[in-house]
C-alpha cells in the first residue's frame, strides 16, 4: 500500500499502513495529525446525521407535547378572571384589539398606551393588569412550568405562537425606541461578564460550534442559524417535559454563564430578544417546536 498526500482512502486504513510497517515515530505523529482533521470531520458528519434523524422522528406535530399547552392557553386567553371579570380577547398584541394572527411574529414591538417597547410575555402582564384588574404574582411564580406546576404564561404563549405558525417573522425597528432595544440588545449580546467572562457571543458568534453534541447557533450575523433558531419558539423541551418561551431560553443562558439570573420580563431581556429577533428576521415561525 502506497501513501501520497492526495490519498482520498479511508483515514483508518493508512493508520493501518503506518502502524504496520513500524515507521519511525515522527512520521506517524504527522501522519496521525493529517488523518485528524479528517477523522473529526467525518465523526462531525456522523453526528449531525444522528441529529436531524432525531429531529425528524420528534417533528410529527401529533406526538408534540406543546399543543397540549397550547390547548390550555386557549382556555385561559377566553377566560373571564381578575376584578374585572374579563377575558384577554380584547388584549392587542399589536395587531389590534383580539388579533392574534402575525401577534407572535412581530414582537417584540412599541406600544404607545405603556410607551414601551414589549415582548408577548411582557404584554400579556400588561394586558393582565390593566383589562382584567389580575393580580399578576402568582402568574410571575409560575412563569416556568415545572412537574405538578402548569403556568399560565407557557400555555398562552404557545396558543398565541400556534396562531402564526408558518408566517414569517419582522423586526423593522420602525420606532425610535424599537431601534434603541435593538442597540441595547445587541450590547448585551456582546458584553462579558461573571466568574467565567463570558458572553451571549462566546458561544453564540461563530460558525460551526457545538456544546456537547448540540449545534449552537451563530446570531452575530443575519442568516439561517440565526433564522433557525429565533422562529423556534416557544418550544416542548423533550429533557425537561416543560414547553419553554425564550424568556426561560435567555434565563438559563445566563444560568449557564454563571449568571445571576434576570428579572422576569425585564427591559433587558426584552432587549435582546429584540436583537436576536432582528438577526433572524424573515424565518418561517414554527411553533410550539419540539427540542431536546
Amino acid at each position: 500500500m502506497e501513501l501520497r498526500l492526495n490519498d482520498t482512502r479511508d483515514a483508518s486504513d493508512m493508520t493501518k499502513f503506518i502502524v504496520g510497517k513500524s515507521l519511525p515515530k515522527a512520521v506517524f505523529l504527522a501522519a496521525t495529525l493529517l488523518a485528524s482533521p479528517v477523522l473529526a470531520q467525518a465523526q462531525d458528519s456522523a453526528t449531525d446525521r444522528e441529529i436531524e434523524r432525531y429531529r425528524a422522528m420528534l417533528a410529527d406535530p401529533m406526538a408534540n407535547p406543546g399543543y397540549l399547552n397550547a390547548d390550555r392557553g386557549e382556555s385561559l386567553w377566553a377566560l373571564p378572571r381578575g376584578a374585572l371579570k374579563v377575558s384577554l380577547e380584547s388584549c392587542d398584541l399589536g395587531q389590534g384589539s383580539g388579533q392574534l394572527q402575525n401577534a407572535a411574529t412581530t414582537l417584540p414591538k412599541f406600544f404607545a398606551d405603556s410607551d414601551k417597547v414589549m415582548d408577548l410575555e411582557q404584554r400579556l402582564l400588561w394586558c393582565m393588569d390593566t383589562i382584567q384588574g389580575l393580580d399578576t404574582a402568582d402568574i410571575k411564580a409560575r412563569r416556568f412550568g415545572a412537574t405538578g406546576k402548569n403556568s399560565d404564561m407557557e400555555d398562552l404563549v404557545a396558543f398565541i405562537a400556534s396562531k402564526s405558525n408558518g408566517l414569517p417573522t419582522s423586526q423593522p425597528l420602525a420606532h425610535p425606541k424599537e431601534r434603541e432595544m435593538f442597540a441595547i440588545g445587541e450590547a448585551l449580546f456582546y458584553r462579558r461578564a461573571g466568574p467565567m467572562d463570558f458572553s451571549c457571543a462566546t458561544c453564540h458568534a461563530q460558525q460551526g460550534k457545538r456544546i456537547r453534541l448540540q449545534a449552537l447557533p451563530d446570531f452575530s450575523v443575519p442568516g439561517k442559524d440565526a433564522r433557525d433558531s429565533s422562529a423556534s419558539w416557544p418550544a416542548y423541551r423533550v429533557s425537561q417535559s416543560q414547553t419553554r418561551t425564550m424568556q426561560h431560553r435567555l434565563s438559563d443562558c445566563f444560568r449557564q454563564m454563571r449568571l445571576p439570573a434576570p428579572e422576569y420580563a425585564s427591559g433587558g431581556v426584552t432587549a435582546l430578544t429584540v436583537f436576536l429577533a432582528k438577526m433572524g428576521e424573515g424565518a418561517l415561525l414554527n411553533a410550539p417546536n419540539i427540542k431536546r
